[in-house]
C-alpha cells in the first residue's frame, strides 16, 4: 500500500472521530468529493494483513450504525470485496486475519434483521399474477387460458412470499455462513441503484471467483488466486445473478457476461434449479447490441423488453359472449345425442310414425299443415308468423324439442308393446 493512500485513510479515520452528531449529514454528503478515499479503502480491504484493516472495519460499522442512509450506502459499496476477503481467508483456513471483517458483516446483519423498536423484521414480496398486465407481459399475448374452476377461483388472487424472522448471529459457522451472506447480498441488491461502477465491478469479480475456484474453468479464466473449491448455495447464487443483471444493464457488459456464464457453469455442476432458471431467463432476454449502447454515466436502470399492447381482442380471448355461445352449443349437442339414443332400439333406427293417424307436415312449433275445420289451409302469413315467433322466443324452441322427445318415447313404447303381443287395437290401426 502506498504511503499516499495510507495518509488518505488515516485522515479519514481522524475526521469522523471528532465529528459532532449535528454534522453527520453534511459529512455524508461531502464523502462524494473525496475521490481518492474509495480506491484507498479498497486497497486496505484487499490486504488482509494491513494494520489499517481493523480501524477501517470499525469505522464502516459506525457509519452503518448511525442510521444515515448515505453513510449506510457508503459502507454497502464495499460489501462484495468484504465477502470475497472473508471467503478467501476461510478457504485458506486462516481465521485470525478475518476477525474484524467477520465482526463488521455480523454487525450489519444483526442491524438489518430488526426494526427501530428491536423487533424481528419479516420481509414480504408479492408475486405478480399472469392475469394482470405488468411491465414484463400482457395477458392477451399469452393466448387462451383454460377456463377451469381452479383458474376462476385463483383469478385476481395474489401470492405473498415471506422471509424471516431471522435469528441473530454472534459468529460464523459452516451452517450459518451462507445464510448470513445471502441476506447481506439481499440488502446490497436493494441499494443497487446507488452503487458505483467500482462496486459493480467488484460484484462481478466476486461472482466469477466464487464459482470457478477449484474447477477447470479457473485455468481458462487464468485466475491465479486460491485453488480451493468454495461451497455455495442456490439462494446465494440467485442473489449474485440479481446484481449481475443490474451490472449488465448499466455499462459492465464484459465483466457481467463473464460473471453470468461462470454462475451458470457452477449452477449446472451443482444442479441448482433456481439459479439455472433465473440465470438462463436473464441470458435469453439480453441483447448485446442494446447493452453495449448503455452509458455508465447515464440513468441507473434495468432493461426489459415490453410487449406491445394489442388494440384488438384476440380470437382466443374468453368473453361473456363466447361463454354464452359455448353453453348453448353444448346444450344443443346434448339434446341431439339424447334423441338419437332413444330413437334406436337394438341398433335399428325407428322411423317417423304419425300416432294420431292424421297426415300433414309438422311445423317448427308443433302445428301441422293439415286443412282446418273451416276448409281453409294455413296461409303464408300464418307460417311466417309461426316461424318468427319461434325464432324470437328461444323457450318455444326448447318446448318443441321436449315435445319431439316425448313423441319418440311413446313410439318406442308402442313398438315394444307390439312386439310382445300386448298392443291395443287403437294403437294397431295404423
Amino acid at each position: 500500500m502506498l504511503a499516499m493512500d495510507q495518509g488518505v485513510v488515516e485522515e479519514w479515520l481522524s475526521e469522523f472521530k471528532t465529528l459532532p452528531d449535528s454534522a453527520v449529514s453534511p459529512y455524508a454528503a461531502s464523502l462524494k468529493d473525496k475521490g481518492a478515499l474509495v480506491p484507498a479503502l479498497y486497497k486496505v480491504i484487499r490486504e488482509n494483513y494491513s494494520d489499517l484493516l481493523e480501524p477501517v472495519c470499525h469505522q464502516l460499522f459506525e457509519f452503518y450504525r448511525s442510521g444515515e442512509p448515505q453513510l449506510q450506502r457508503f459502507t454497502l459499496q464495499f460489501l462484495p470485496e468484504l465477502l470475497w476477503s472473508l471467503l478467501s481467508v476461510s478457504a485458506a483456513r486462516d481465521p485470525h486475519t478475518s476477525g474484524c471483517i467477520e465482526a463488521l458483516l455480523l454487525g450489519i446483519y444483526n442491524l438489518e434483521i430488526v426494526d427501530k423498536d428491536g423487533q424481528s423484521k419479516v420481509l414480504s414480496f408479492t408475486v405478480p399474477s399472469l392475469s394482470k398486465p405488468s411491465v414484463y407481459h400482457e395477458p392477451s399475448t399469452i393466448g387462451s387460458m383454460a377456463l377451469t374452476e381452479g383458474a376462476l377461483a385463483n383469478h385476481g388472487l395474489s401470492r405473498v412470499v415471506y422471509s424471516g424472522p431471522h435469528l441473530q448471529r454472534e459468529t460464523f459457522t459452516a451452517q450459518n455462513r451462507f445464510e448470513v451472506l445471502t441476506f447481506l447480498l439481499l440488502c446490497y441488491n436493494a441499494a443497487l441503484s446507488y452503487m458505483s461502477s467500482t462496486s459493480l465491478q467488484s460484484l462481478c469479480q466476486l461472482s466469477s471467483r466464487v464459482c470457478i475456484c477449484g474447477y477447470p474453468r479457473q485455468q481458462m479464466r487464468r485466475y491465479k488466486g486460491i485453488n480451493t473449491r468454495l461451497t455455495v448455495t442456490s439462494e446465494f447464487l440467485v442473489q449474485l445473478i440479481t446484481g449481475i443483471h443490474y451490472a449488465l444493464c448499466n455499462g459492465e457488459v464484459d465483466l457481467g457476461s463473464k460473471a453470468l456464464d461462470d454462475v451458470l457453469y457452477r449452477a449446472q455442476l451443482e444442479l441448482f434449479p433456481e439459479a439455472l432458471l433465473v440465470g438462463n431467463a436473464i441470458k435469453s432476454s439480453l441483447h448485446s447490441a442494446a447493452l453495449k449502447s448503455n452509458n455508465k454515466e447515464g440513468a441507473r436502470s434495468i432493461q426489459v423488453e415490453i410487449t406491445p399492447t394489442s388494440s384488438r381482442i384476440s380470437r382466443n380471448a374468453v368473453t361473456s359472449l363466447s361463454i354464452r355461445g359455448h353453453r348453448w352449443k353444448r346444450h344443443a349437442e346434448n339434446q341431439e345425442v339424447s334423441v338419437d339414443g332413444e330413437a334406436a332400439v337394438g341398433g335399428v333406427a325407428i322411423p317417423e310414425i304419425n300416432v294420431t293417424g292424421v297426415s300433414g307436415d309438422r311445423m317448427p312449433n308443433g302445428d301441422s299443415l293439415r286443412p282446418r275445420p273451416d276448409g281453409r289451409s294455413p296461409t303464408d302469413s300464418d307460417m311466417m308468423g309461426a316461424t318468427s315467433e319461434v325464432s324470437m322466443d328461444p323457450r318455444g324452441h326448447d318446448s318443441s324439442i321436449r315435445l319431439e322427445v316425448r313423441r319418440q318415447k311413446s313410439v318406442r313404447r308402442m313398438v315394444e308393446n307390439e312386439g310382445s303381443g300386448s298392443a291395443s287395437t287403437g294403437r294397431n290401426q295404423y
